[in-house]
């Protein structure tokens, strides 16, 4: 019978935001409004964090999360999420980030019916339109271009694709887009939400990092490094990360002005 696990990778010790699971909105922790969302999603059978630390175990424990401790030692999160779901029967597994308070139930639920309905796909994702132009320089935001398929073709914390103007081949990107602003819609941000095949989660895990990941720190260019089909749709609701300080007050000031963001 086909099932699917979420597995939400929560790590204490993030670079750019120590303790990023545990940071408070409106008195609880960030990692709590993730897992409730979750809990919401009608194609899981069952939700999982998956942390390295005792601190985030204890306050997942406090609201009754179903949490399991993992190696310190993990360099992504999904090597971290293969071994918190050894030995769980599942035919789909979803690596559901853990620093997005807003996360849409839809996401989750459309990541898990585009893997089903492809199978030719060993993993699924989303992404949205680009609103911002900002986002096309912030390194933080990573793109992707896909195939006329559906597929990835490559995700890059640096602008894709490169638009050229055959009049003026000479204009840098800011000026085209200021001439012609339309151009934006030509670029995709990547939402990241993964689900995998198990079978295939299990090889993921065992291959070593790929260089191209190494470069963009960018898991899943290891999979498309070793030849995996990654079917991608769009969201129909773009989400909000928490990846930096700025990030974070970002967040709690939209918090303010629109409470009901955060019901769960």
């Amino acid at each position: 019978m086909f099932s699917a696990v979420g597995v939400i990778p929560a790590r204490f010790g993030s670079s750019r935001l120590p303790g990023k699971p545990l940071a408070d909105l409106q008195g609880k922790p960030l990692l709590y409004y993730v897992y409730r969302r979750a809990l919401r999603s009608t194609a899981l059978n069952r939700v999982l964090i998956a942390t390295d630390d005792s601190r985030v175990y204890e306050a997942a424990r406090a609201f009754d999360a179903n949490v399991v401790m993992t190696s310190a030692k993990h360099r992504s999160g999904t090597d971290r999420i293969a071994e918190a779901v050894e030995g769980v029967e599942a035919s789909i597994v979803v690596n559901i980030q853990g620093d997005e308070p807003f996360l849409a139930v839809s996401a989750i639920d459309e990541t898990v019916r585009l893997l089903k309905e492809d199978d030719q796909a060993q993993m699924s994702t989303l992404m949205a339109c680009m609103e911002d132009p900002d986002d096309l320089w912030n390194p933080n935001v990573v793109k992707i271009i896909t195939s006329e398929q559906g597929y990835a073709v490559y995700f890059s914390r640096s602008p894709l694709p490169y638009i050229r103007i055959k009049d003026d081949p000479n204009l840098s990107l800011s000026e085209i887009l200021e001439q012609q602003p339309e151009l934006l819609g030509r670029f995709h941000r990547h939402i990241g939400i993964y689900a995998y095949r198990t079978g295939f989660l299990r090889d993921f895990a065992a291959w070593r990092p790929s260089k191209l990941e190494l470069l963009e720190d960018l898991e899943q260019l290891r999979a498309l490094d070793h030849g995996a089909k990654i079917k991608v749709g769009i969201a129909d609701v773009a989400t909000t990360g928490v990846d930096t300080v700025a990030d974070l007050e970002r967040v709690r000031s939209l918090i303010k002005q629109h409470p009901e963001l955060l019901e769960v």
